[in-house]
């Protein structure tokens, strides 16, 4: 398979996603359908389904227009609140793309309908999962609609579930940021301090891997006594929440 990451607005991602044996693709997130469509054709896919992780405009306000260009789209979702969705994702029910096999996770925090789509390749064993506003590179989405035992479910019963070796597309690009927060918590944690060395130089930082983030991404530490030490809870979810809480305020 292969995975063409997008740069959309400010700082968001929208995927395209190609079966190598068929040439079917999908586009994870769209928001810009013109440049969408203007990469598809550079590649020689045919585009067959929108795969989208939530409502929000900057991950499906290009619906519309991409319906309007490509009638007979497939639009997954599992919200109501997703323009143009025609099939519904229910959790762990797999579908294909071509020959890739699709399954969809319910994550329901960041809002109630979110999705991320975990995609594994037979021929290859290729692994990857989109994570929309889920997890991002050393971090995690706001819970606008749920709160932190809502996402320490997501985080250690889904997202970490998956094999180490499967590679993270996130839904924006704010790892210096995220990094700059890890470090304030962990200044001597080596992978973080490797992984911020590595990505001064970098424009795109997509992917990482479930392997590298459980090693530098803090909410996925607070069962670490290093992190619970520095948010003064010795209960996860309550670290969780009170690490939450320390991003939202920093500078």
């Amino acid at each position: 398979m292969k995975i063409i990451p997008i740069h959309v607005l400010e700082n968001n991602y929208s995927y395209i996603l190609i079966d190598d044996k068929t040439k079917e693709a999908a586009v994870i997130d769209c928001v810009d359908p013109i440049k969408i469509l203007n990469v598809v054709s550079q590649t020689g896919a045919k585009l067959t389904s929108v795969f989208v992780t939530h409502h929000h405009w900057n991950h499906c306000g290009g619906n519309i227009e991409l319906v309007a260009k490509k009638p007979g789209l497939a639009v997954y979702g599992a919200d109501a609140r997703v323009p143009e969705i025609n099939f519904v994702c229910k959790d762990n029910e797999e579908f294909k793309l071509g020959s890739i096999i699709v399954t969809p996770l319910h994550t329901p925090c960041h809002t109630k309908g979110h999705v991320c789509y975990y995609v594994t390749d037979p021929s290859t064993n290729e692994k990857a999962v989109f994570t929309g506003d889920t997890l991002f590179v050393a971090g995690v989405g706001k819970f606008y609609e749920g709160d932190a035992r809502d996402m320490y479910r997501i985080l250690f019963h889904v997202i970490s579930k998956l094999p180490d070796d499967t590679w993270v597309y996130c839904g924006h690009e704010y790892t210096k940021t995220n990094l700059k927060f890890a470090l304030s918590l962990e200044p001597h944690n080596e992978a973080l301090l490797a992984k911020w060395s590595w990505c001064q130089d970098k424009q795109s930082t997509v992917p990482s891997t479930i392997a590298q983030e459980k090693l530098y991404n803090p909410f996925l530490r607070v069962n670490e006594q290093s992190i619970q030490m520095i948010t003064g809870k010795n209960d996860p979810v309550e670290a969780l929440a009170t690490l939450r809480e320390l991003k939202n305020a920093f500078r």
